[in-house]
């Protein structure tokens, strides 16, 4: 059932399913503030009336709040309740860890690094320096060493790739790549990768061909080829990881057929 808090016209539906329930509390209150259901300076039902609504425990709710509070989007005031910030659309930028199990929650992140990384790698090869330009190489040759020991360098990949934002000399740019670096591609989807790359020893030489072009490019400091580079790699990662989403929903079909049968 749904219930309407008569103070400011919002909606909560009960919390149901197997996700966390403050998480998806913390949806649904986010939603409604980001939309202008619960506009600036609204106050909050109160706890009872949450707790009533989507049917959770006190403590969900105390939790769905303080993410809230987090993430800029409510402020609280002692003894009289919550209330949506002056300026929610000017809460932090995050990503959802929690929903970044999800290969398509994946994409998405990788579509934005695309974005970033491909000047990334033009302003290396304008304005790196020659310790800069060691790194990068340093960087290359661990992921060498890794390719021949049989291991997936996950760290050593996005060492590459933190050097070359580095080489930038703009700060933004490490700084953000260690943001999205630290959640991109979770160990358990990197490991079903290569088998259906023809095996992980072929996956790591075919990344490392893509990677050592853009370290050449960065090299000869020349910045049309470097973003070019860089642009067929994650393209291509892209299109790697959109097989093997394809590839895990036939498996989930056919095993919720063989269940079915």
């Amino acid at each position: 059932m749904l219930v309407k808090h008569k103070a400011n016209g919002g909606k909560l539906r009960p919390v149901r399913g197997p996700r966390k329930l403050a998480q998806a509390v913390f949806e649904q209150l986010a939603g409604q503030i980001k939309s202008g259901i619960l506009a600036p300076g609204a106050r909050l039902p109160t706890e009872q009336a949450l707790t009533r609504a989507a049917r959770v425990s006190r403590t969900v709710v105390r939790e769905a709040v303080a993410a809230l509070r987090a993430e800029g989007l409510v402020v609280t005031r002692q003894g009289v309740g919550a209330f949506v910030s002056a300026a929610p659309q000017q809460a932090p930028f995050r990503i959802d860890t929690e929903r970044l199990h999800d290969l398509e929650e994946i994409l998405h992140v990788m579509e934005l690094r695309l974005c970033v990384e491909i000047e990334s790698a033009g302003l290396a090869a304008e304005r790196a320096t020659r310790a800069q330009l060691r790194a990068i190489g340093a960087a290359l040759q661990a992921m060498d060493r890794a390719n021949a020991q049989g291991r997936a360098a996950i760290d050593e990949d996005l060492e590459l790739h933190r050097t070359i934002a580095e080489a930038t000399g703009n700060p933004q740019f490490p700084r953000f790549l260690q943001f999205i670096g630290r959640h991109l591609i979770p160990r358990h989807i990197v490991s079903g990768m290569p088998k259906s790359m023809g095996g992980q020893r072929a996956y790591l030489e075919l990344l490392q061909i893509e990677h050592r072009r853009i370290v050449e490019a960065i090299g000869n400091r020349d910045s049309k080829a470097a973003r070019e580079a860089m642009r067929r790699h994650l393209t291509r990662s892209l299109e790697r990881y959109r097989k093997l989403a394809s590839e895990e929903a036939r498996s989930r079909l056919k095993s919720e057929q063989r269940k079915a049968a």
